[in-house]
This record gives C-alpha cells, sequence and structure tokens, in this order.
C-alpha cells in the first residue's frame, strides 16, 4: 500500500472516520494540500501586514483536481520584506537594524522605512539612487563606516524629503554631502577629514537645529551659517579655523569653537546673536590685541571658555555672565572694572565661577572691593 494510503488509513482513524468511507482520489488530493500548506508554515518567519500581499502567491488543486499543479515560480520581494541582513522588528514595522554587522555595502530599503541604522560596519560608498525607495525615512544612521566623498552619489539624499537626522560621524568625507534635504534638523559629520564649507553648502537648510562638524580639518567657513535660521548647536571645535565664522544666526544658543587657531574677533560679533548662551573658545590664540573692549559684553551669555589662550588681562564681560573660565593664559591683574563699571549695593556681577588658576595673577593681587562685586561668586580659583 502506498505511504500516502497508510498515513491517509491512520488520520482517518484517529478521527473515528469508517474504513468503508475511505475515498482514495479524494483524500490523495487532501494530503497533497496538507503537505503544501505545512511547507508554506515552515518558511522563515516574516512580518506580516494586512495592507500588503505576501511576497509568493501559491495556487492548490481543487478536491477534484486528479493530477497536482507545478510549484509558482520565484517572485521578486516585495517592497515591505525586510532584508535578510538586518532585523526589522514587528513591533516597530518603520525601524531596520543593519548596524554592526560588517556590511561592506547598503542592502535594499524597504519603502515602509523611517528608521534606518547602518553604523559601525564596513561600508565604503552610497550608490545613486540608494534610498530612492525610501523616501518616509526620517532618521538615517551612517557612522562608524568608511564612506568616502568620491564614492558617494551626487545626489544621494535627493529625494528623503522628510529625513530630519543625518549621522555621517567617523568616516573618510573630504566635503560636505549634498544637495542636502531642506527637512533636515540635525546634522552629524565630526571626525571626517572635511577641509572647508562652501559658503552655499548649507544653504536652503532653514530647518536645521543642530550642526556638528568637530574633529575635522576645516580651515574656512565663511558665511556658510548666516543662513541658517532655525540654528540652535553650532560644534566648530577641533578644526583648523584661523577667523570666527562670518555671520552668525539669530537664533544660536551655542557656539563651540574650542581647539582652533583664532586669534581675533571682531567687535559687536556676539551681538547679532541674542539668545547666545554659551561660547566655548579654549585653546587658540587669542590675545587682547585681537579683542575689542566689547567683544564679550553680552547680556545674553551665561558660560564664557577662553582658557588656554593668550590672555594678559582679563576682558571686560557682561555682569549677567555666571561662569568665565581664564585659565591657562598670561594674564598678571586682577581688574575688577572687567567685571563691574560700579561697584555698590545695587550693581554687582552675577558671576558665579572664575578660574584663574595657571595664571601669571598673584592671590594678593585681589582688590578690596571684589567681594562685593563678586559677591555671588561660589568658587574663585587663583
Amino acid at each position: 500500500m502506498p505511504w500516502a494510503t497508510t498515513l491517509i488509513l491512520i488520520l482517518a482513524g484517529l478521527c473515528g472516520s469508517a474504513l468503508g468511507q475511505y475515498n482514495e482520489e479524494e483524500d490523495l488530493a487532501w494530503l497533497q494540500y496538507y503537505l503544501r500548506q505545512s511547507r508554506v508554515s515552515s518558511y522563515n518567519y516574516v512580518p506580516y501586514y494586512e495592507e500588503e500581499s505576501p511576497a509568493y502567491a501559491y495556487s492548490y488543486p481543487s478536491a477534484t483536481d486528479s493530477e497536482p499543479e507545478p510549484e509558482p515560480e520565484p517572485q521578486q520581494a516585495a517592497p515591505w520584506r525586510c532584508p535578510q541582513e538586518c532585523d526589522c522588528p514587528p513591533n516597530f514595522s518603520s525601524a531596520m537594524y543593519c548596524d554592526t554587522r560588517n556590511l561592506r555595502y547598503l542592502p535594499f530599503v524597504p519603502s515602509r522605512m523611517k528608521y534606518v541604522y547602518f553604523q559601525n560596519n564596513l561600508i565604503t560608498s552610497i550608490q545613486e539612487g540608494a534610498f530612492d525607495n525610501a523616501t518616509e525615512l526620517e532618521w538615517l544612521a551612517l557612522h562608524n563606516n568608511q564612506i568616502s566623498s568620491e564614492k558617494m552619489g551626487k545626489r544621494v539624499f535627493g529625494k528623503l524629503q522628510r529625513l530630519e537626522r543625518l549621522y555621517m560621524n567617523n568616516n573618510n568625507l573630504t566635503r560636505l554631502p549634498g544637495p542636502l534635504p531642506r527637512s533636515l534638523r540635525e546634522l552629524h559629520l565630526s571626525y571626517n577629514h572635511i577641509s572647508k564649507v562652501p559658503s552655499n553648502a548649507l544653504e536652503g537648510l532653514e530647518n536645521l537645529t543642530a550642526l556638528y562638524l568637530s574633529h575635522n580639518f576645516i580651515f574656512e567657513l565663511g558665511a556658510s551659517l548666516k543662513g541658517l535660521k532655525s540654528l540652535i548647536l553650532a560644534d566648530l571645535s577641533y578644526n583648523n579655523l584661523r577667523k570666527v565664522p562670518d555671520g552668525l544666526p539669530a537664533s544660536l544658543e551655542q557656539l563651540y569653537l574650542e581647539y582652533n587657531y583664532i586669534n581675533a574677533i571682531p567687535d559687536d560679533y556676539f551681538q547679532v546673536s541674542p539668545r547666545l548662551l554659551y561660547v566655548r573658545m579654549s585653546h587658540n590664540s587669542l590675545t587682547n590685541q585681537g579683542l575689542s573692549s566689547n567683544t564679550f559684553n553680552s547680556s545674553s551669555i551665561l558660560e564664557l571658555d577662553l582658557s588656554y589662550n593668550r590672555l594678559q588681562k582679563i576682558p571686560r564681560v557682561n555682569t549677567n555672565l555666571e561662569n568665565l573660565y581664564l585659565q591657562g593664559n598670561q594674564i598678571n591683574e586682577f581688574s575688577i572694572s572687567s567685571f563691574c563699571s560700579v561697584v555698590d549695593v545695587m550693581n554687582y556681577s552675577r558671576l558665579q565661577v572664575l578660574r584663574l588658576d595657571g595664571n601669571e595673577i598673584k592671590r594678593n593681587a585681589v582688590p578690596p572691593d571684589a567681594p562685593l562685586c563678586l559677591r555671588r561668586a561660589t568658587v574663585i580659583e587663583i
């Protein structure tokens, strides 16, 4: 007796069916259907979405068919299917995790994706059109790879009109990628090999709030920041800048320029940014000759770091300043007029932290009216 018939008899006996009711031709057709269903159910799991159809369409013979139909030809994977190199969690259907997998290329990005993570791989290039299908992308993480500017498509981000965050720090870029979508809010390009930022490189990015360009080789920025109307944070530290950027945005709150070669700041440079709170310019080449009397007299600045420069005198600061770092300079006198133009009960500095250690000033050089002017100071180091 054929093995299929034997299996049918066993199943019929378990279900309480009478052997006399057994029809070999009909049950053989049912068995073929059952075996095909089992083969389908053992296929690799892929999340199913109600609005999408399966990638493979199977047809089964009816109970009256005497011959099984041929196997269907595999079709191209549907656009919602997750690449085998990555993970697409069923409970987070718009995210694709392809990080830390030694990938040397970019897998296909399904159209439904909003958050895609390719960081910590060995990717060296991004081909033109790599993201043309994924126009819903909002976050794109490509940091910690080996991507070079020469191996990037010229308009690789051109169709990502919803992209808000682009992470490409720690790669081999020698220039800013572009053009970039106007929707961008954060641009991370630190730890690359960028040496110049053309004035039009960031043109049109009116929604950009954070720009990270630290640890590059930038020697010129020009007026590239001026048109960034929403910019809040600009990190330009650890570069080769010889001068400050031309024209800061009015929206700027945090400016980081430490570890450059800046030796001068124009008069009223910070006045155009009335919201500026934090300015860090340590480890530059600033001298008192390169500063005007009102360079740092901005009422909005709360923290000012001028440590490890070449200053010989304490620059004048606004009475609203709360933290001033001047250690590691060449300052040899304590001028109370740098903090208070008038010293009395009603006029005093809001300064809380003052660092003057590592200078040439002596402790006994502190004027007697310093406690009255700096009455709010909790830390003064000389």
